[in-house]
């Protein structure tokens, strides 16, 4: 298991998490290394960055439930710089979503600014259903970025929709076929390169800045609610019908 990084000329760098047997699910110690690759990036000549999965069934299914749960202040913070969830970030990131999209998958998915997925990718916010708090963004980007009333059939359901629904969500830009999905996206990336870094930077972190503010000041909240589900008499039963792949008894 890896987060890989690859160069594509001297602009454009490709993240692959790869951790296939997880479905690309990432254990604490990957979260910190996206972490330290965020910054890398941001802090070289990279111009725009291409985020996908390794293999086809999936992009990132979020945390690897089976590994390390805690999510204390100091967890939460690489957790969330992972997840780019309060981050102010100046480079331009396009989602090339390779398979399923879920949980934290989807978090991760919202710090992105352009994304496109194959057909067969499906996306949703399950935690509910394992009793899991969603803290990693989704319960304060998501209604940004497509509405209060398709945000909270979201995560209030655990349903997935397909990469079809989810366009027509705005949750995507594009369907792309599998085998054209790296080209679409490289393409993109190379059109984004080739403007005035200074301006797509200056755009970017504009953007970046006004959804970071809105969740730096919603985090405490989202700390002490999600600290709140962990320490309820539902989490151990979620987690472990989660476990054993069964139905859970609230």
């Amino acid at each position: 298991m890896e987060i890989r990084l690859d160069r594509h000329g001297a602009h454009i760098a490709v993240i692959t998490i790869d951790n296939q047997p997880r479905l690309n699910a990432m254990t604490r110690e990957m979260m910190a290394d996206l972490g330290r690759l965020w910054d890398e990036l941001e802090a070289d000549e990279t111009r725009c960055v291409i985020l996908t999965g390794a293999g086809t069934r999936a992009f990132n299914v979020g945390a690897d439930i089976s590994g390390d749960l805690s999510a204390d202040v100091d967890m939460a913070a690489i957790v969330n710089h992972a997840l780019l969830k309060t981050d102010t970030y100046s480079k331009p990131i396009i989602a090339a979503i390779n398979g399923d999209c879920v949980g934290g998958g989807v978090e991760l998915m919202l710090s992105t600014d352009i994304r496109a997925a194959t057909p067969t990718a499906r996306f949703g916010l399950p935690e509910v259903k394992w009793s899991i708090y969603p803290f990693g963004g989704a319960t304060v980007k998501l209604i940004q970025q497509i509405g209060q009333v398709h945000a909270m059939d979201l995560l209030l359901t655990g349903r997935l929709i397909s990469a079809e629904t989810a366009a027509g969500l705005n949750l995507i830009n594009e369907v792309v076929a599998e085998d054209g999905l790296m080209d679409w996206a490289l393409a993109k990336a190379e059109t984004i390169a080739a403007n005035s870094p200074s301006a797509v930077q200056a755009v970017k972190t504009q953007i970046s800045a006004t959804i970071a503010a809105h969740a730096q000041a919603r985090e405490p909240l989202d700390q002490e609610l999600g600290d709140k589900v962990r320490a309820g008499p539902d989490f151990a039963e979620g987690v472990s019908a989660f476990l054993e792949k069964r139905k859970p008894s609230y």
